[in-house]
C-alpha cells in the first residue's frame, strides 16, 4: 500500500462542494435528491473514484471510533474480542452491550459513576420501547457510546492518567487519541469540537477517514490496528447491534470492516486496503446505505453480496412505487479487456 509516512496539512474548513449522490425515484420521476460526497480508494491507496468534495474538513462522528480504539490499544488497552469491539461501538443498548460495558468498568476498577457520556435511552427503537415499558430512565450506560467511554476510563487507569476531565481535549488520553487520528488519516486535525456523547470530535477530510480505515484493515496481524479490525469483524453485533444495517453489511461481505456515524457518515474497508467513505449532506440514513453499497461495488465487491442494501422502497398507498437509488455516476464502469 502506497501511503506517505508524513502528515499533511489540515483540510480546509469551507462549505463542502457536495454533489448529487442519490435520487428518490417515485413512479419514474425524480422526486428528491440527496447531496453528499463519496471516495473510493484502491488497494494501493490511490483515489479510484470520487464524487463531491472529499478534501473539505468535516466531522466523521462515530465513524472515527475504530481509530479511537486503535489509539487506546496503542496506549496499552488489553481488550480483545467482544469487549474491544464494544470499545469501538455505537451500540444499540441491548443487554449484552450493557453487560459488556459493566465488564470493562469492572476490569478498570471503576464504577458507572465515573462515566461522563450523556445519559440516554437505548439507540435501538425496539430495545428503547421495551426500556420505556419497564419504566427505566435514561442512563449513561445505555447511551450508545458507553463502551468507548468505559474503555477510555480503563486506558486512563492503566496509564495513571486522571479520570477527572478524561473528555477534555487537553487530557493526556485525548492528546494520545488526536495523535493517532493524525497518524492514521495522514493529515493534521482541522478543528476540535464536542461529539454528541461529550467526547472530543476531530475534524478531518472524507479522504483522510477512508485512508485511516484502510490502514486499520490492512495492518499486519497482531498490531493494534489489526486487533481492532479483527474484533469488530468477528463480533459485529457488539460493534452495533442485532438488526443494524452496518452489522448486516459486515456479515454480507467477507472481511469487511464498516462503521457508521450520525449525520449520514459511513466508512468501510477490506483487508487488502480497498476502502470507501460516504457523507450524506442532509444526514439521511436512507441515502447512506445504498450509496455506501454502490461505492463498495465500485471498489470491486461482488454486487450480488449487496442486493439487500440497494435502496429503501418508497410507498404509495401501501405499495412500492419507487426507490432511493444512487446516481448513475456511482455505478461501476466495466473496463473491457485488452485484445
Amino acid at each position: 500500500m502506497m501511503y506517505s509516512s508524513s502528515v499533511a496539512d489540515a483540510p480546509l474548513i469551507r462549505e463542502p462542494l457536495h454533489a448529487p449522490v442519490a435520487h428518490l425515484i417515485r413512479g419514474g420521476v425524480v422526486e428528491g435528491i440527496h447531496y453528499g460526497s463519496v471516495v473510493v480508494l484502491g488497494a494501493d491507496g490511490r483515489v479510484d473514484f470520487q464524487l463531491g468534495d472529499i478534501e473539505a474538513a468535516f466531522y466523521p462522528r462515530s465513524a472515527i471510533k475504530p481509530v479511537q480504539a486503535v489509539a487506546m490499544v496503542r496506549a496499552g488497552l488489553p481488550l480483545d474480542g467482544e469487549l474491544l469491539s464494544l470499545a469501538a461501538a455505537s451500540h444499540s443498548g441491548e443487554e449484552r452491550h450493557l453487560a459488556g460495558t459493566r465488564r470493562i468498568l469492572e476490569l478498570a476498577g471503576v464504577g458507572e459513576g465515573a462515566l461522563r457520556n450523556v445519559p440516554d435511552m437505548p439507540f435501538d427503537p425496539v430495545v428503547r420501547d421495551a426500556w420505556v415499558r419497564e419504566g427505566r430512565l435514561p442512563s449513561r450506560i445505555a447511551q450508545n457510546c458507553s463502551g468507548k467511554h468505559a474503555a477510555m476510563l480503563y486506558t486512563c487507569v492503566l496509564n495513571d492518567w486522571p479520570l477527572e476531565g478524561y473528555l477534555d481535549p487537553g487530557h493526556p488520553l485525548q492528546q494520545a487519541v488526536a495523535e493517532i487520528v493524525e497518524d492514521l488519516t495522514g493529515q493534521r486535525i482541522a478543528r476540535v469540537t464536542v461529539d454528541g456523547c461529550g467526547a472530543p470530535l476531530f475534524s478531518v477530510s472524507l479522504h483522510g477517514l477512508a485512508r485511516a480505515t484502510a490502514r486499520i484493515t490492512s495492518a499486519a496481524p497482531g498490531t493494534p490496528e489489526a486487533r481492532v479490525a479483527d474484533a469488530m469483524r468477528e463480533h459485529v453485533e457488539m460493534a452495533s447491534g442485532a438488526g443494524r444495517d452496518v452489522a448486516a453489511l459486515m456479515r454480507a461481505v467477507p472481511g469487511l470492516l464498516s462503521k457508521d456515524g450520525f449525520e449520514g457518515v459511513q466508512v468501510a474497508a477490506l483487508p487488502d486496503g480497498r476502502a470507501v467513505a460516504v457523507k450524506i449532506a442532509d444526514g439521511a440514513n436512507r441515502a447512506r446505505v445504498p450509496v455506501a453499497a454502490a461505492a463498495l461495488a465500485w471498489a470491486g465487491v461482488d454486487p450480488s453480496l449487496l442486493t439487500e442494501f440497494q435502496g429503501e422502497a418508497l410507498l404509495g398507498g401501501g405499495h412500492e412505487v419507487g426507490r432511493v437509488r444512487p446516481v448513475r455516476s456511482l455505478e461501476p464502469v466495466a473496463v473491457p479487456a485488452c485484445a
